[in-house]
């Protein structure tokens, strides 16, 4: 079994290979790829050679964790069947191409329980669950957001996540005007229009490390910062306004297993809506330019390839 997959063979250089998949075991399932998307904040610094150093990074990868399939072969202890309408979260299943995330490619072999049964209606809305998994992840281990920074797809699922309690709408803050639209029942201002200096829970989406001092000093008195993008240079803020403040800085990482089939549920129950937040998609052939637009094109919030003519 073999697939067609995107390749990032070096920082800023991208190829469509066939690559060999690992045989499924009894546990496995082969999924033909229908969408995946490309994230702008992790797959934007592999991309750029800026990613810090984790295991199993290095090139050639294959990189995305966002794609939605069809299962075509389930394994007899796989616990999934054939037909399903199936979330991935990347595989690694390329061999000796690294997979650390690894679902941009036309098929994978994952294991039955990484494939999570999406809703049929759902479509190609379903390669955002990692992203709202994530948003509900951050929001679930912090308190209640009052200020967002940053009005990307992250910074808005975080937004109408914090919505779904009634409580007071948080404000958003982004700097770039042609992310300021979409906005459903909060504000999105730019920092320098925001005279509060009392927020209480202050979540980061921007992936700028630099912003923390002035984010500290936006806080309350016991106030809390929690980092819920990634940053590739260290990290570091003044220790006085800290201090006076009393901060707590608190770091959000990916999502845990729990969260996919608690975002999925809210989604799929009219809850949680993740419309307006796909805004570009191209065919999987058209890889490097899908790359080059979803990192250098500030009005493409989410750009997902289309396999469906790539099996």
């Amino acid at each position: 079994m073999e697939t067609l997959a995107v390749v990032i063979e070096e920082p800023e250089r991208l190829a469509l290979r066939r690559l060999d998949l690992t045989p499924p075991e009894a546990g496995d399932v082969a999924v033909d790829v229908l969408w995946s998307g490309i994230s702008t904040g992790t797959e934007r610094l592999l991309w750029l050679g800026r990613m810090p150093a984790f295991p199993g990074l290095g090139y050639p990868l294959v990189p995305g964790y966002e794609t939605v399939g069809r299962v075509i072969q389930a394994g007899a202890a796989s616990g999934r069947r054939e037909g399903e309408l199936v979330f991935v979260p990347g595989a690694r299943c390329f061999g000796p191409v690294r997979g650390l995330f690894g679902g941009a490619a036309a098929r994978l072999v994952v294991a039955g329980d990484r494939a999570l049964p999406v809703d049929e209606a759902l479509g190609e809305q379903a390669v955002l669950l990692a992203l709202a998994a994530t948003a509900h992840h951050a929001i679930d281990g912090g308190r209640r957001p009052d200020l967002i920074v940053g009005h990307g797809v992250l910074g808005r699922l975080i937004a109408r996540l914090a919505l779904l309690d009634g409580g007071e709408p948080p404000t958003v803050w982004e700097r770039n005007p042609i992310r300021c639209a979409g906005a459903d029942g909060y504000r999105v201002i730019h920092p320098e229009q925001d005279a509060r200096h009392d927020y209480r829970a202050v979540y980061d989406v921007s992936g700028d490390g630099a912003l923390l001092d002035s984010l500290i000093g936006r806080l309350a008195r016991g106030g809390e910062v929690t980092l819920a993008g990634f940053y590739a240079a260290p990290l570091s803020f003044a220790f006085p306004p800290a201090f006076m403040r009393e901060a707590r800085i608190r770091i959000a990482a990916e999502w845990t297993p729990p969260d996919l089939p608690a975002v999925r549920d809210l989604i799929e129950t009219g809850r949680l809506s993740l419309d307006g937040l796909i805004t570009h998609r191209l065919d999987a052939g058209r890889a490097d330019e899908a790359y080059r637009t979803a990192f250098g094109d500030p009005a493409c919030l989410k750009m997902i390839l289309d396999w469906r003519s790539r099996s």
